[in-house]
């Protein structure tokens, strides 16, 4: 049979090709080169993983100029370090109460899992939500208790407070320095300790009186306050509280006053002498950036000064002399290198007694218990309100 034959024979029996291309190598036919072997497809690519939520409740309105203005300035500074890693969210004006335990649980459902607390009041709620939510990260301002998955952080803001005093003891006539004081913890008395120390280390005649309103942001008693301090004799006027209604209240009555948490110049220029800011940003950045690596960890406190650069005093006026601008600028370069310590003795309480004896530096634990005034601090402290 022919070749032609056998082919065609073999098609009409209904065999496909290969079969008889298999067959025609028996009768002496070289078999067909076998097509490529198609391509494997190539892999997909790896998802991209989801953004880490981060939430931060705010004790105050985003512009109230001075603290909450400062920590949102931090919340934005994570969002610009690490672009679409992040998804940011806050929530302004949360009352120290029972309702912030409402919003951070609230903050928690919709799927935060590193949450920042603000203020000390907001201290227990958070305690009760991170006990609730194990696999949550939650950080809290200015507190001192922790868990395995909740951490504290500060700011050693008394740094700030004591340059400003340096300030303020240079350029007050009257030698009396006035205080808007806002919660009687040991935070703000060691800020008005601080501010009456570096006052009385360039004029040692420096008083200071406080007034307290008891709320850390309420710009009508801040006023009110700030009034009261100048009627009773103040000249120069500092605070710790979140507005800036002291320095407005200052300007208005052709005294002098500081910015505080934030850079409060454009408030009142004509009254302002400088600003004691925080810079929260170089600690947001890095728990966030632990909390993207897997090296968050739980528990224990975190207190950064001028060294890490998480404070400082800016914009001095033109008013102030060279000299004490120079002062300043020597007690920062010692508070970054270690070799200057704000408290250190010796120190005399408002009874007169020592309370840290000469060359002895305090320790955080000493810092973290202040209750007391120092002389030149004139009244008494509250119990609260």
């Amino acid at each position: 049979m022919s070749d032609v034959r056998k082919r065609n024979f073999l098609q009409l029996a209904g065999l496909g090709a290969v079969a008889a291309t298999a067959l025609l190598v028996g009768c002496g036919k070289k078999e067909e080169a076998k097509p490529a072997a198609a391509a494997a497809p190539a892999s997909a690519p790896a998802p991209k993983p989801e953004p880490l939520k981060i939430a931060f409740a705010y004790v105050g309105p985003v512009g109230d100029g001075g603290w909450t203005f400062a920590h949102d300035n931090g919340r934005k500074a994570v969002e610009k370090e690490f672009g679409d890693k992040v998804v940011t969210s806050f929530v302004e004006k949360v009352p120290e109460a029972a309702d912030a335990e409402r919003v951070f649980r609230d903050m928690v459902g919709q799927g935060n899992k590193l949450i920042f607390g603000t203020t000390f009041g907001y201290m227990e709620p958070m305690l009760k939500v991170a006990a609730d939510n194990p696999n949550v990260k939650f950080e809290q301002a200015t507190g001192y208790k922790q868990a395995a998955n909740m951490r504290t952080y500060d700011s050693r803001t008394y740094e700030g407070a004591y340059m400003a005093g340096v300030i303020a003891g240079a350029m007050t006539k009257s030698n009396t320095l006035g205080v808007v004081g806002s919660i009687p913890i040991p935070e703000v008395i060691r800020n008005i300790n601080s501010f009456t120390m570096g006052a009385q280390s360039v004029n040692p005649k420096i008083k200071t009186k406080v007034v307290w309103v008891f709320e850390w942001f309420n710009p009508g008693k801040e006023t009110e306050a700030a009034q009261s301090l100048i009627n009773q004799g103040a000249d120069v006027l500092f605070q710790n509280t979140d507005s800036s209604a002291v320095l407005q209240t200052a300007g208005k009555n052709k005294k002098l006053a500081f910015g505080w948490d934030s850079d409060m110049t454009a408030y009142s220029p004509e009254a302002h002498l400088a600003s004691a800011i925080i810079n929260w940003a170089p600690y947001y950045i890095k728990a966030t950036r632990e909390a993207l690596e897997g090296k968050w960890t739980g528990g224990g406190n975190t207190w950064w000064g001028v060294k890490e650069g998480a404070i400082d005093v800016v914009s001095i006026s033109d008013k102030v002399p060279a000299d004490i601008k120079a002062k300043v600028d020597t007690i920062r370069s010692g508070l970054k290198d270690g070799s200057f310590a704000v408290w250190k003795g010796p120190i005399t309480g408002q009874d007169g007694k020592e309370v840290l004896a000469k060359d002895v530096v305090a320790d955080d634990k000493f810092l973290s218990g202040v209750n007391f005034y120092i002389k030149g601090v004139e009244g008494t402290i509250p119990k609260g309100k």
